[in-house]
C-alpha cells in the first residue's frame, strides 16, 4: 500500500469480498533527499505511509511497514546510476515492481502465510479456461491443468499499467491479484468517496521516488558520480560542441544541447566509451527495430518462430505493429534471453535502457530492455 487512492481502494475491495487482508507498505528510503520536490508527489514518503495506516485502521485490518531500504539501494538505486553512467535511460519503477513488490515484499507476505499479493495496478492476471474464457486470479479461480498465468491490460486503457509489470515471472503472476483491473480511474475515485477513504482526492504520484526530473545533477553528484565533459559530434564525426556529462542526455533529445546548427539536431546515439554525444537530423534518429536483452516471456516459455503483435518502446508510448524474433547473434553465443523486434514502420528515438513490451491483443506476450536500436 503506497498510501494513494488506488492501493486503498484495492484493499477495500478485497476486504469487501471477504479475504483475510494484511496491509504492507514498503519503506524504501532511510532519509528522503532534501532536494525532492513535494509538488512532484513522489511515492513512498512518510505522509503516504501514514495514510496507508489510516486506511487499514478504517478497514479493521493489520498494517505493517516493511523496511527494504538496503534492498532498494542495492537493486534499484545502484543499477539506476550505473545505467545512466553507461549512457542509457533506465526506468527504475519497473525494477521496483519486479524486485521490491513482487520480490522481497512477496517473500515477506509468504512468511506470514499469505497466498496472494495484491496491488492497485490497472492490469489483470489469470488463466484461460478450457472453454476459452479468461478468469482472473482475483476471482480465486484455480486451473487444474496448471496452465500459464497471463498478464492482460487493464480495462481502462488510459490507466493501463501492464507495461510496468512485463518483467513478472510465473511464480509472481500465479499469486498476484489486481482488483482494479476491470475498473476505470473515475470509478475508483467514486468508490473511495463512497467508502469514506481519506485518500479519495489524493493526486497521483508523478516522479521517481528518489529523484525528481530537475534534480538529476544534484542526485548524481551526491552519489559521487564524476560528470566528465566531452565532445558532441554529428553523424559524420564533426565536432559541434561539448556536453556536460552523458547522464544528462537521452536519445531523441533536442533541447539543451548547447550547439548551433542550420537545422534542428537531435541526440541519435550516446557513446560512453568515447564519452561523446552523437547528434543528427530527425530522420537519423529513427530505427527499424530494436535489440532487446533480459527477455522475459509471459505468454509462453520460449520464443521459437517469429511472433506478430504490437509493441511499446516507452511507458505510455505509441503502440506499433511489430514482429518479435530470436536474435541470431544471441543464438550463436548461447544467449537465449535476447530478441530482435522489427517494427512495421520506423520509430523515433528508440532508447537503450528503456523497456520494450510486446503484446498480442490484450495479452502481454513479454518484453525486455532495449540494448540498441536496429538501424536501416
Amino acid at each position: 500500500m503506497s498510501g494513494g487512492v488506488d492501493s486503498s481502494v484495492a484493499c477495500a475491495l478485497l476486504v469487501d469480498r471477504g479475504f483475510d487482508v494484511v496491509g504492507f507498505t514498503m519503506k524504501l528510503l532511510a532519509n528522503p533527499p532534501s532536494y525532492l520536490d513535494p509538488a512532484a508527489r513522489p511515492c513512498c514518503t512518510l505522509e503516504m505511509t501514514e495514510d496507508a495506516k489510516k486506511i487499514c485502521y478504517l478497514l479493521g485490518i493489520p498494517h505493517y511497514t516493511i523496511n527494504l531500504v538496503d534492498e532498494f539501494e542495492e537493486e534499484v538505486i545502484h543499477p539506476f546510476i550505473e545505467e545512466y553512467v553507461r549512457g542509457r535511460t533506465p526506468n527504475p519503477c519497473l525494477w521496483c515492481n519486479s524486485k521490491m513488490k513482487f520480490g522481497h515484499l512477496l517473500k515477506k507476505a509468504r512468511e506470514i502465510g499469505a497466498q496472494y499479493l495484491a496491488t492497485g495496478h490497472y492490469v489483470r492476471s489469470g488463466r484461460f479456461t478450457p472453454e476459452g474464457e479468461f478468469v482472473e486470479n482475483y476471482d480465486a479461480y484455480e486451473d487444474p491443468r496448471e496452465s500459464r498465468t497471463l498478464l492482460l491490460r487493464g480495462k481502462d486503457r488510459f490507466k493501463d499499467q501492464s507495461y510496468a509489470l512485463y518483467d513478472l515471472n510465473q511464480d509472481m503472476l500465479s499469486c498476484s491479484m489486481f482488483p482494479l483491473g476491470r475498473l476505470t480511474k473515475k470509478r475508483v475515485r467514486e468508490l473511495a468517496r463512497e467508502k469514506g477513504l481519506v485518500t479519495a482526492e489524493k493526486p497521483e504520484s508523478q516522479e521517481i521516488c528518489f529523484v525528481t526530473a530537475g534534480n538529476y545533477r544534484t542526485f548524481l553528484e551526491e552519489r559521487g558520480v564524476k560528470l566528465e565533459p566531452g565532445f558532441i559530434r554529428d553523424t559524420s564525426g564533426r565536432i559541434l560542441g561539448r556536453h556536460h556529462g552523458i547522464p544528462f542526455y537521452t536519445v531523441g533529445q533536442r533541447k539543451g544541447l548547447g550547439i548551433s546548427a542550420p537545422e534542428p539536431l537531435y541526440v541519435v546515439a550516446i557513446d560512453p566509451e568515447a564519452n561523446e554525444i552523437i547528434v543528427g537530423r530527425r530522420e537519423e534518429a529513427y530505427s527499424v527495430g530494436a535489440y532487446v536483452e533480459n527477455l522475459n516471456l509471459i505468454a509462453r516459455s520460449s520464443l521459437g518462430d517469429p511472433v506478430r503483435g504490437t509493441c511499446m518502446v516507452r511507458y505510455r508510448g505509441k503502440e506499433v505493429p511489430a514482429t518479435m524474433m530470436e536474435d541470431e547473434a544471441g543464438k550463436e553465443t548461447g544467449v537465449s534471453s535476447r530478441a530482435l523486434v522489427k517494427f512495421d514502420e520506423p520509430q523515433f528515438a528508440v532508447t537503450p535502457g528503456q523497456a520494450l513490451v510486446f503484446y498480442q491483443g490484450e495479452v502481454v506476450f513479454g518484453g525486455g530492455i532495449i540494448s540498441r536500436p536496429a538501424r536501416p
